[in-house]
């Protein structure tokens, strides 16, 4: 098993892919570097032959001069003159034959024989007609050599060239190898330091929607299969957590219900005489008894039924989800009590279909919608409205109600609060559908917000949308 942690993984990809892409640029450089040296020889070759050629031209034009004068005049200045013309030419052609070229060589060969010849005439006084045919065999040897040494030139400049042409091509694939290899390793090292993270993400969306069933497994680099492990336990803590819950409202329940509904029994009995007879007073009595075990009652069922409620936000069950049309069934689900207070119930705007849990929302519009309706005096107007705000889906909910003070705005979605400004037929309630309509939305990635008005409530809920 690799000890390697999630850092060192990083690292050593970076590095390999760091020294593929250094090899494949130093590569280049280095062919870059060759080729840059054999041009500066080639540049260098070509000004030395060039001149060498240049001066064996001039040097061959000062022996014919020297040798024409001497002829006429027999100047023996004249004659060492042509003379180290002569050695000045034969130093040039020493310095073309360096080229090694076959073609120079017998050509090099026939320039000294001519030169030598024409020397030896002067010499002896051989007299014109042998001088001046040996000097005349010299132009065309000049011409043949300099012809030579530019063939020689232009068969270096075009390997130059095919040798930059290979080095591209070599570099081109040089490139492409490092790129795939570097592309190739960031994939492997992606699928091995990438894998066990989208695991990581799957266990933790798994611990937040309490589906504790399933073991954390995570593998990969050391550090991270540390945090599965890790994962793992407190998935185990909190099953333990959640059992123990549960188990301890169970025995809430039964511990709290028994003696409730014996004592409900025992307050029916006193009601019905049948332990005697009952004044008024003491009916009174019983009669408050009787309100108090029945308001106690309803507390202990909405106390659970808010638990329940809770720990089912954690759990969402999300599906393509279209609002106004839920909205509307809602409100269609509640026409009757609509009707008996004679409200107008209005939806304005249209809202995208988003990923939700239909259920959820259902019982969040339902909320919104019975509280709507408690709060509003007879013949008045509920009015929803939907709007878009970048990536997340408004909801107005405002009612022509009382209103809520403002220093009751915060607590007003605290379970079991019950505002100052309740009308009579509102304080039936149990004070939770506005707590257990903030969890469901908060449970969505949402927020519900009481916003300030002169007259009724407005309520402002957000949810996301993914475009």
């Amino acid at each position: 098993m690799s000890r390697l942690s999630f850092s060192h993984t990083l690292l050593a990809s970076f590095l390999l892919i760091a020294a593929i892409l250094g090899a494949a640029a130093l590569g280049g450089l280095l062919a870059l570097e060759e080729l840059a040296a054999r041009s500066r020889q080639g540049a260098y070759d070509a000004l030395r032959f060039s001149t060498a050629s240049q001066q064996l031209a001039e040097r061959t034009v000062d022996m014919e001069r020297s040798a024409r004068q001497f002829l006429v005049l027999e100047d023996p200045v004249l004659l060492a003159r042509f003379g180290q013309a002569h050695q000045e030419s034969l130093a040039a052609l020493r310095r073309i034959a360096a080229l090694g070229t076959p073609g120079t060589a017998p050509l090099v060969a026939d320039w000294t024989d001519a030169a030598d010849a024409a020397a030896t005439a002067l010499a002896s006084r051989a007299g014109v007609p042998p001088t001046l045919e040996a000097l005349g065999r010299l132009p065309p040897l000049n011409e043949r050599l300099a012809t030579e040494i530019r063939a020689h030139l232009d068969r270096e400049a075009q390997g130059l060239r095919d040798q930059l042409v290979t080095n591209r091509n070599r570099l081109a694939w040089h490139l492409v190898a490092a790129i795939v290899s570097a592309s190739v390793l960031a994939a492997i090292t992606g699928w091995w330091v990438l894998r066990p993270l989208s695991r990581v993400e799957r266990a933790i969306e798994a611990l937040g929607e309490s589906r504790f069933d399933q073991p954390v497994v995570i593998d990969g680099p050391a550090d991270l299969r540390r945090l599965g492990r890790r994962l793992d336990w407190l998935r185990v803590r909190l099953a333990d957590l959640e059992s123990n819950r549960a188990r301890v409202l169970r025995h809430v329940s039964h511990e709290l219900k028994t003696p409730l509904a014996s004592l409900r029994e025992g307050i029916a009995l006193l009601e019905d005489g049948v332990v005697g007879g009952l004044n008024g007073q003491q009916r009174t009595v019983v009669g408050i008894l009787q309100h108090n075990t029945r308001a106690l009652q309803e507390r202990i069922e909405g106390l659970l039924g808010y638990n329940s409620a809770v720990f089912d936000a954690r759990s969402l069950k999300r599906r393509p989800v279209s609002l106004r049309p839920l909205l509307e069934a809602v409100i269609a689900e509640q026409q009757l009590s609509i009707q008996t207070r004679d409200l107008a119930v209005r939806i304005a705007g249209e809202a995208p279909t988003i990923s939700a849990d239909a259920d959820k929302l259902r019982i969040v519009f339902a909320n919104l919608v019975a509280n709507a309706i408690s709060f509003s005096p007879t013949g008045g107007v509920i009015r929803f409205e939907f709007a878009m705000q970048r990536s997340r889906v408004c909801i107005e909910c405002i009612d022509e109600g009382p209103g809520v003070p403002p220093d009751e705005a915060q607590r007003i979605f605290e379970p079991f609060f019950q505002g100052s400004r309740q009308p009579a037929v509102a304080r039936k309630g149990s004070g939770l559908g506005l707590s257990i309509v903030r969890e469901f939305i908060t449970a969505h990635g949402g927020r519900i917000e009481l916003l300030p008005s002169t007259s009724g409530a407005h309520f402002h809920i957000e949810l996301p949308h993914e475009r």
